[in-house]
């Protein structure tokens, strides 16, 4: 059960992180955190980026650690 709910996790996580990357837009980008450049940021919506990324990796760690331990 775990494994599948990990999997399932990835999957939402990347194909949302897919609907970013092609259409280049967030819901709510929110207001500039740090200024980079003159025109670049990082905003309070790429916040939400950075914490699915960690959750998908969290989750993919979860998918190894199951399997090296039923691997023994």
């Amino acid at each position: 059960m775990f494994r599948w709910l990990s999997a399932l996790v990835v999957a939402v996580v990347l194909s949302g992180f897919a609907v970013l990357l092609l259409t280049g837009q967030y819901l709510n980008e929110g207001p500039v955190l740090v200024r980079l450049t003159r025109t670049h940021g990082v905003h309070v919506g790429d916040l939400f980026v950075v914490l699915g990324w960690a959750v998908a990796l969290l989750a993919v760690g979860g998918l190894l650690w199951s399997a090296g331990r039923r691997d023994g």
